[in-house]
């Protein structure tokens, strides 16, 4: 175990999770100095990490899908979401603010489902956090989106 390479790690976090779509992944993990790098899969884990333990590391989407609707398992699908929400929210997913509202509302249709009138009133959408900063006219944008467009 004290050589064991990333692969392993890898394998055994896929293992766990029932990931069987695995190519879209990878391990991440911080160093002293705050910067993020990729665990890699055909060195040793020790060798990688320049700090002691314990070490912390996140499975994270290294590559996103090209058509995510083409994705077979519920939890590739689930964990690629999670990711997306959190790039979004972190300022990481950069695109037109465009995107950003159809994506954000995509999300609150996962969170929430349909809208419903009578349970989100005016405003409902500014209970969520999408974005570190974001205008009421994009957060407006949203909850049009996730209100017509989504059912």
């Amino acid at each position: 175990m004290r050589d064991a390479k990333g692969q392993y790690l890898f394998d055994l976090i896929c293992h766990h999770l029932n990931l069987l779509e695995k190519d879209y992944f990878g391990i991440r993990y911080v160093d002293p100095d705050k910067q993020r790098h990729w665990l890699e899969f055909t060195k040793s884990i020790a060798k990688q990490m320049k700090s002691q333990p314990p070490f912390t590391m996140c499975l994270r989407v290294k590559f996103y899908p090209p058509d995510p609707a083409a994705l077979r398992e519920e939890i590739t699908r689930y964990l690629v979401f999670l990711q997306v929400k959190r790039d979004l929210y972190h300022g990481r997913l950069l695109c037109k603010t465009s995107d950003a509202a159809l994506l954000a509302a995509h999300i609150l249709q996962a969170e929430i489902g349909d809208h419903d009138p009578g349970k989100h009133p005016e405003g409902y959408s500014s209970k969520f956090q999408f974005f570190p900063k974001h205008s009421e006219k994009l957060e407006r944008r949203i909850a049009e989106i996730h209100k017509t467009e989504l059912m």
